[in-house]
């Protein structure tokens, strides 16, 4: 990583607050009720029903929560952060064998803190169908397309296999809760499980070392989630910063052991017409420790096209989003890593109707 520029300065609402408040009643949901075998949720649909109002409550309230006793082996959660220690402490010579371009999309990159870059961190991506397909170009009107592949290093030996397996478990935890999340909507369990047949999801291994100054840096900027749902995991260091709804507050969010954390992404935010909204978050830094996360990013098939669900439109609530191809548009910010496009960063907020 590079050392910071001294002159580099941030955006004020972007820059890191000195006196962060430590987030409190922040919603912790215990999914035990639904998975456990010895549960009497089927004799008692009040149990069911209380967990689905506190589902509803995080995502209207909060646009995120905790969730705990959710069924993913905590022996796989382990493999990750072994591997992904061992595969960031080497030289750099041998990460970039499996540095991201152009063509190989997934793998390992590392952002430099200058002027116009805000992010301080390292990378690896891993897509969870292979290949993924997706959009050759983003012409809306050239329906060809093109396969993503994972790149995988030669040490540490077992990530392919470790990564594989934890994306098997987030990917049933993810579907599960968005089940959840529809009920707690009005709608049948099954309504969001269409959009991800072919899917185009994906897992990013994220590590922030140490920063000398982390006054001036993030390590990662503000930002929403553009997909459905995010399932994050991390470490026992906190960094986590998420703006609360009710007053614009950054609240910092401890980890919570074996807990996951779930985001409202935009595409919920679009199939609901606001009834939930995505929730903006950020990441500080550590100026002693580095911090390992890795969230879940649940994404549908590339030719979802997005828009307001019919459920949630009518006269009295007319759509508030245009509606646009999922392909074109991840298409357009993967794209946009590497090439000039000639268009602005693609964001959820540029379909919406005014």
């Amino acid at each position: 990583m590079v050392e910071i520029d001294p002159d580099f300065i941030q955006a004020p609402d972007n820059r890191p607050k000195p006196n962060v408040i430590e987030a409190e009643n922040v919603p912790v949901i215990d999914l035990s009720p639904i998975l456990d075998s010895s549960s009497n949720i089927e004799k008692d649909p009040l149990v069911f029903d209380e967990l689905v109002r506190k589902i509803g409550s995080a995502c209207k309230e909060w646009g995120f929560f905790h969730v705990i006793n959710h069924g993913a082996p905590l022996e796989s959660r382990q493999k990750i952060e072994s591997v992904g220690k061992k595969f960031f402490g080497q030289k750099m010579e041998e990460k970039k064998k499996v540095r991201r371009d152009i063509v190989k999309v997934m793998g390992y990159y590392e952002s430099e803190v200058t002027k116009s870059v805000r992010d301080w961190k390292e990378v690896f991506d891993f897509t969870f169908e292979e290949p993924t397909l997706i959009p050759a170009s983003i012409d809306p009107h050239d329906k060809e397309v093109t396969h993503w592949y994972n790149q995988w290093p030669e040490f540490p030996p077992g990530m392919r296999e470790a990564f594989q397996e934890y994306a098997q478990h987030m990917k049933k935890l993810s579907i599960k809760i968005m089940e959840l999340i529809a009920v707690s909507l009005g709608l049948p369990a099954e309504r969001f499980n269409e959009f991800f047949k072919d899917e185009t999801s994906w897992i990013r291994l994220n590590h922030y070392p140490p920063c000398p100054n982390p006054d001036i840096a993030l390590g990662i900027g503000s930002h929403k989630d553009t997909g459905a749902l995010t399932v994050l995991a991390q470490d026992e260091v906190s960094g986590l910063e998420v703006r609360r709804k009710s007053d614009g507050e950054w609240l910092l969010v401890k980890p919570l052991p074996n807990a996951y954390i779930i985001n409202v992404g935009d595409l919920i935010q679009v199939w609901s017409n606001d009834a939930y909204e995505s929730i903006e978050h950020r990441v500080v830094l550590n100026t002693e420790k580095a911090r390992l996360s890795y969230p879940f990013f649940l994404t549908p098939a590339h030719y979802t096209m997005v828009e307001p669900l019919k459920e949630f439109t009518n006269d009295e609530n007319p759509p508030k989003y245009k509606p646009y191809n999922w392909g074109k548009f991840l298409a357009t910010r993967k794209l946009g890593n590497f090439m000039k496009l000639g268009v602005d960063n693609i964001h959820t907020q540029h379909f919406m109707i005014t």
